[in-house]
């Protein structure tokens, strides 16, 4: 699972870090609105911890936008020192799914995340999405712009890495692992499934999604920067 923390106070932040990771979880992090938008719009992520005051841009905007603009259906669990009912209504009804008020213990944090996640996989369709490209994991389904792709079994498990991980670069040793574990066939062998993935996301279509960082490794994202 992961988990996109925003949260401006930088101990908070770190407390909320460690515990997720602690507790098996995936986590990354923006400090202000602006960022974490960017984030949770252009990466994969199963929940949002999103505080309130946050600079740039606060938690109920924040909110608001993934849900109206974004159309983004990902949990939302919000954090904030405010305790008012009305501040809470407030919360709810810009979209989030629940509400925790500061101080907390991070045990109820972690236990109204595993209820959050219970009740929304129960809904949503699992469902990968880079730019226009998306995959059904429930479906193995693969499209882009609309338009079906068709990728062998290396190819989906492949696209599944990249997507889950994007915008961020995924390390050669990585996909190979991913791909063969600890019995990969030779070093030409990554460069040929994705040789045949980039022919088939990317050439029938104008944008180019599939990156490569020589010497590094690979990323798939609607600009090379990841931006």
């Amino acid at each position: 699972m992961r988990i996109l923390v925003i949260e401006d106070n930088r101990d908070i932040l770190a407390n909320i870090l460690d515990y997720l990771q602690l507790k098996g979880y995936t986590a990354d992090c923006a400090q202000d609105g602006l960022s974490g938008l960017h984030l949770a719009t252009q990466g994969h992520y199963d929940l949002i911890v999103l505080d309130i005051m946050l600079p740039g841009l606060d938690g109920y905007q924040l909110c608001r936008r993934l849900r109206e603009e974004a159309r983004s259906s990902i949990p939302i669990l919000m954090l904030t020192a405010r305790d008012a009912l009305e501040d809470r209504l407030q919360g709810l009804s810009a979209g989030a799914d629940d509400y925790l008020i500061k101080p907390f213990a991070l045990s109820e944090l972690v236990a109204r995340i595993e209820a959050i996640l219970r009740r929304s996989q129960g809904n949503r369709r699992r469902v990968l999405e880079v730019a226009d490209l998306s995959y059904d994991l429930d479906t193995l389904s693969v499209t882009r712009a609309g338009a079906l792709i068709k990728l062998n079994p290396l190819g989906m498990k492949l696209l599944g890495v990249l997507m889950q991980r994007s915008p961020a670069v995924v390390r050669r040793e990585a996909l190979e692992e991913a791909l063969w574990g600890d019995d990969c066939p030779d070093s030409d062998s990554l460069r040929s499934h994705i040789h045949q993935l980039r022919q088939a996301i990317d050439k029938p279509f104008t944008t180019a999604l599939l990156h490569t960082l020589h010497g590094v490794g690979y990323r798939l994202a609607a600009n090379r920067d990841g931006n």
